[in-house]
């Protein structure tokens, strides 16, 4: 935390979260506790949909409609799954306790809301998806597939917009001075 001390003025700037999240919401090859094996290249359509509509799969607390967190601003498939980065919203309740439960490792799991589009039945039960429509991905404590989780809760340093305060604040503790 910085501090600041002008005119008899003390400013304490302390630094913002950013709420910036990423991790995997699905990883290739890995059966979930529904017997579904995610296929490489699975939700590709669907992001593609996305993109050309301008809309994104949503942040949900628990796949809960009613409680969302934040917005993914980042999907993408790569050689290990469909790896999601995220904004939380931390100007909202729901945005801040979903920030601190993950900051404390409370909870860390990622789970998908989907409408499977093509599928197969599996050897032993459950499927192979090999086609789906991302609706949502959500902050969930106990994943449907244990490989899905956050891997990374960012902060960031006190923004800019911090230190135009804080040269507007000293700006106008010198005219009070010559007051």
């Amino acid at each position: 935390m910085r501090v600041e001390k002008t005119a008899g003025v003390e400013t304490r700037f302390a630094p913002q979260e950013s709420g910036v999240i990423s991790g995997y919401a699905a990883v290739w090859g890995k059966r979930d506790l529904f017997g579904d094996v995610v296929q490489r290249g699975a939700f590709a359509k669907s992001l593609a949909a996305h993109e050309a509509a301008g809309t994104r799969p949503l942040m949900l607390w628990a796949h809960d409609a009613a409680r969302p967190v934040g917005v993914w601003t980042d999907l993408r498939e790569d050689a290990t799954g469909l790896h999601v980065t995220g904004m939380l919203v931390m100007d909202s309740t729901a945005g801040r306790d979903a920030y601190a439960m993950l900051k404390a490792q409370a909870l860390d799991g990622l789970s998908i809301g989907f409408r499977t589009v093509r599928a197969a039945p599996a050897t032993g039960g459950g499927r192979i998806v090999s086609e789906m429509e991302l609706i949502e991905v959500s902050l969930v404590s106990r994943p449907a597939q244990a490989a899905a989780r956050v891997a990374s809760v960012r902060s960031a340093p006190t923004q800019p917009e911090a230190a135009g305060l804080a040269a507007f604040i000293r700006q106008c503790a010198g005219k009070l001075r010559k007051a």
